[in-house]
């Protein structure tokens, strides 16, 4: 099981209360998570404080975790030297956890958020890493851009970036920064983006909760529950809108 969460936006510590209680809310859930994705704008601005409270806050877990950049994290268009000195060699990565491949990719145009595209490096990297990959084996992708169909900011090369993974079992793909929950189809596999989860910004569905995505993978299925997180307090969420979403193991 693993937890997948976006759009975090930290600025300072007023945020450090309401962080501490998610990540009380990832450890005390229904299932223990082994390991968090993070699907970028760790932070607002970009900045060296920002992130290495950000890095601290994630060693807190207990878990390992894994990340990508989003257009939030460059502190100028070219400039993410912040992010990479906190969480070096974390731009275009990738991990095995029981069986499951998971690719995280750059999908940031520095710090533009809309109309924007995947950048070369990250295409190259794709092109140069499938290979090594295990065709059969189950895959997951973590963006920052949203790669479903129809869904805001989604890139303009987005299908050109999916085309390259047709030959793979690619059976999930977890996005931000919509900052409002959707969940569409391409061929097998589902893409979904979450809320966010910061103090400072608002979600674009109008729903008025901070989501974390928990998932189960065992025998290549994962449900999802989708845990709430409030300024106020923290619990499981029973409103219709917690899907469930299955992975097929094939």
């Amino acid at each position: 099981s693993f937890i997948a969460i976006n759009d975090i936006h930290y600025v300072d510590d007023k945020a450090v209360p309401f962080l501490q209680r998610a990540c009380e809310l990832m450890k005390a859930g229904p299932v223990k998570p082994e390991f968090c994705l993070m699907a970028g704008d760790f932070t607002e601005h970009g900045t060296v404080p920002e992130f290495t409270a950000m890095r601290d806050l994630f060693n807190g877990l207990g878990l390992p975790y894994r990340g990508v950049i989003g257009n939030h994290d460059y502190q100028k268009q070219t400039d993410r030297a912040p992010y990479e000195e906190i969480f070096p060699d974390r731009i275009n990565h990738w991990f095995e956890h029981r069986a499951w491949q998971i690719v995280c990719l750059d999908t940031t145009d520095g710090l533009r958020s809309s109309r924007t595209q995947v950048q070369e490096p990250t295409l190259k990297w794709i092109d140069e890493t499938l290979p090594k990959l295990d065709k059969k084996k189950p895959m997951i992708i973590l963006t920052h851009f949203p790669m479903g169909p129809g869904v805001t900011n989604r890139p303009v090369n987005a299908d050109a970036v999916l085309e390259k993974f047709l030959d793979y079992n690619l059976q999930a793909v977890f996005c931000g920064p919509w900052h409002g929950l959707s969940e569409k189809k391409v061929r097998d596999s589902v893409i979904t983006t979450n809320r966010c989860c910061p103090i400072t910004s608002r979600n674009h569905d109008r729903g008025q909760q901070q989501r974390l995505s928990l998932r189960e993978a065992a025998h290549g299925r994962a449900p999802r529950t989708s845990l709430q997180v409030q300024r106020g307090f923290a619990r499981p969420s029973a409103r219709a809108h917690a899907r469930v979403t299955t992975l097929h193991h094939r």
